[in-house]
């Protein structure tokens, strides 16, 4: 690798060449709120939404600038986030029935966000372009076919096995062996659907407020008092929506997660032919190894844009902690050798024991977060039904209501833990 294409790398997301972060206002921190939502992502600001046109009165309160976390720095791809598990491993997990209603629960979510994006007709570059998840090794191929089929057996989830003869209709690459196509999951430009839904939450008569960090929620009879930074806020009912970003002010949750960077890197502009030959089909594309990697086109169809883990802390300004990243795409696509990379740019994801999201409340006190890297459909789905059940007009509660949320043991050491094991899966993922 020639660690000089990535020198001149900006270190921002190339999402936000289209959606730049807003300048923070000045405005008043109010006495009173009916909701404080913690945290301004696709969760508080969808959950936001909800309640504002449900007639409450909602303060969103970020520590930075709105949308500055991981829902703006994402890949861009929307999925049920079911391919996580194989569906008899969730059954050996949980039993059939529940099993059943988690997947339901994904596919709930891939469906709420395609039409909800519709319906308010947010201009992010939504497309059903499909999902292409190659298989890395010859042996995944027949355990993908078999979970494919267990899918939709259980949640009529459309699918096609694509072999490894036919693998050049849908990818120039010599790095897997057949694969499978999800043609009802989605790609959408991230920040331009965080920028439609602040809109449409500010519209609604929602108060965001930037760099107003929370350091404690008290509860109370009467409901808990907020502490920021900037001063002190009453209210009825709070929701943590900060995920990869929750700190120990949020009491135990942030112990039942870990926070893991992950990473993105985007080519400098290449010529349209060599797009098309490389992804004929211009779907969203994944794999199967430990360590997994997730790409695409970019929406104007001028430069790859590939994630994976980051060698590194969240936020670095190192190349040489996307440098592994880079290495990676060149396997995938070994043609891209000489093309400098324009931007690298990372976020923290979180990652529960159970690889599963969850939605609780411990009195007042709500909490919807967890979505394990595949956050833009699930968070908000996520958003909107913990936003119905604060409002108490949920009949049934989703399936993540029904998970134990378990802590992480010795929480002070699970990151590095993690970080163990990510690079112990890496080192497989390379033997193999």
């Amino acid at each position: 690798m020639n660690s000089a294409l990535l020198s001149d790398a900006k270190f921002d997301p190339w999402w936000w060449e289209w959606a730049p972060r807003a300048e923070p206002l000045e405005m008043p921190l109010p006495n009173r709120a009916d909701v404080v939502v913690v945290g301004s992502g696709y969760t508080g600001l969808m959950a936001a939404l909800t309640l504002a046109r449900a007639g409450r009165e909602v303060l969103v309160c970020e520590a930075d600038r709105i949308g500055f976390g991981a829902s703006t720095r994402n890949g861009g791809q929307v999925g049920s986030g079911n391919q996580r598990f194989t569906v008899q491993a969730l059954i050996n997990r949980y039993g059939r029935e529940q099993a059943h209603a988690l997947i339901r629960e994904g596919i709930a979510a891939l469906d709420y966000v395609r039409s909800f994006i519709q319906t308010e007709k947010i201009q992010c570059h939504l497309r059903t372009n499909g999902r292409f998840r190659g298989a890395s090794r010859p042996e995944h191929y027949e355990a993908m076919a078999k979970d494919m089929a267990d899918l939709k057996a259980i949640g009529d989830v459309d699918y096609e096995m694509v072999s490894a003869s036919e693998l050049a209709n849908e990818i120039d690459s010599r790095l897997f062996h057949g694969g499978a196509v999800l043609p009802n999951d989605l790609s959408v430009h991230p920040a331009l659907y965080h920028e439609g839904l602040m809109q449409r939450a500010l519209e609604a008569g929602a108060a965001l407020h930037s760099l107003t960090r929370v350091t404690s929620i008290e509860q109370s009879a009467g409901g808990a008092q907020v502490v920021t930074e900037r001063g002190r806020v009453q209210c009825d009912q709070v929701l943590v929506a900060t995920n990869g970003y929750t700190s120990p002010v949020s009491g135990d949750l942030y112990e039942r997660f870990v926070p893991v960077a992950a990473a993105m890197i985007a080519t400098a502009e290449l010529s349209p032919n060599l797009i098309t030959h490389l992804m004929p089909k211009a779907r969203v594309y994944g794999d199967t190894l430990r360590v997994h990697h997730y790409f695409q086109p970019s929406p104007d169809n001028k430069r790859l844009l590939f994630g994976g883990r980051l060698a590194g802390p969240a936020g670095s300004t190192n190349p040489a902690h996307f440098a592994p990243l880079h290495v990676d795409m060149l396997r995938v696509f070994p043609a891209l050798a000489d093309v400098p990379i324009s931007h690298c740019w990372s976020g923290n994801v979180a990652i529960t024991r159970d690889g599963l999201p969850h939605i609780g409340v411990s009195g007042c006190v709500y909490h919807a977060m967890g979505y394990n890297g595949s956050g833009v459909a699930r968070a908000s789905h996520g958003g909107h039904q913990v936003a119905l059940q604060m409002l108490g007009q949920s009949d049934d509660l989703t399936a993540w209501n029904a998970l134990a949320f378990e802590r992480f043991p010795f929480r002070p050491f699970a990151r590095l833990g993690v970080s163990l094991a990510i690079t112990w899966k890496r080192w497989q993922d390379r033997r193999s």
